[in-house]
Order: structure tokens, then C-alpha cells, then sequence
């Protein structure tokens, strides 16, 4: 069920092969489609691969970008209460472009920030950056059924979900 990976160096830009190496050894999580984003001066990648299940059309395709482009978020799982919230963002305002339950983490974050975390029920792991503050967001369900793993080593981090 999809697979995440990215990595941020702070020493020198990373070869994007490297990326879609580390996007491709996740196929047999998600074999239907794959998205790679890489920040221009190459320092931070983010890839997906996709099984598609909630939302089969293209609108899927990650990375998902909110109408600004200012958060893109590459996500593994389900958020199984997806419907409620987006019913709760769309009657504060939000509109929604695709069926999807990125669609809707990407709008909780822009409302909630890091506080959506708290009222997301289901199994994931996700990486979603913003742009307007560079940061980078990386978390996991409470239960850890979707693992999140990372490597910190001196100029660099990289992660994969499983």
C-alpha cells in the first residue's frame, strides 16, 4: 500500500538517481504509478510510489500539491475518517479537487498545522513539505502500523516508509 522515501542533504545536492534507486525499491508497495519531487537547488527529494485504492484516477498522483503549491504531500496509507474531515474543511471554506485522502491531509495541515496529527484516525506514514516555511513534516499513525524509518548521519537524512 504506497511507499514513501526522501532525503535532505545539507553538505551538497544529492544525484537524483539516487532518489528514484531508493523510489523504485518500493514497486511491490505501490506498482500503479510514481512521483518524484526534487527542490531546485537539489538538497531535498521526496518520492512516492502508488497503490491506488481510495482514488483510482490520475488526480492520485503524488506528490499532491495544495491550489497554492505551497504544501506537497507524499503519503502511505489511509485516513479512514477522511469523508468527516473533509466535510469539516469543506464547511470551513476548503474546496477539494480529487476523492482523495491526501487531498484532505494536505488541507488539515493548511488549517490545523501539525496540531491535524490529533484528529487523523487510521494507519500512515507521511512527508509533507512546506514550502512557505520550509519545513518538513514527517509522521506516522499513532500505532505505528505503517512504519516511518529514518537515518541521520552528518550532513544528511534520509527516510522510507514500509
Amino acid at each position: 500500500m504506497c511507499g514513501i522515501v526522501g532525503i535532505c542533504s545539507q553538505r551538497e545536492p544529492f544525484q537524483k538517481v539516487l532518489l528514484d534507486t531508493m523510489r523504485d525499491t518500493l514497486i511491490h508497495r505501490g506498482p500503479d504509478d510514481a512521483g518524484t519531487w526534487c527542490s531546485p537547488d537539489r538538497t531535498l527529494g521526496l518520492a512516492h510510489r502508488r497503490l491506488s485504492i481510495i482514488d483510482l484516477s490520475p488526480g492520485g498522483h503524488q506528490p499532491m500539491s495544495d491550489p497554492s503549491a505551497s504544501s506537497s504531500s507524499f503519503f502511505n496509507g489511509e485516513i479512514y475518517n477522511f469523508l468527516e474531515l473533509r466535510e469539516e474543511l469543506e464547511n470551513k471554506g476548503h474546496s477539494f479537487r480529487t476523492q482523495s485522502d491526501t487531498e484532505v491531509l494536505i488541507e488539515a495541515y493548511r488549517a490545523w498545522g501539525e496540531d491535524c496529527l490529533t484528529r487523523l484516525n487510521g494507519m500512515f506514514s507521511f512527508c509533507l513539505y512546506d514550502s512557505g516555511k520550509g519545513r518538513l513534516f514527517l509522521a506516522r499513525d499513532r500505532a505505528g502500523e505503517k512504519p516511518l524509518f529514518y537515518c541521520h548521519i552528518p550532513g544528511r537524512f534520509l527516510f522510507a516508509s514500509n
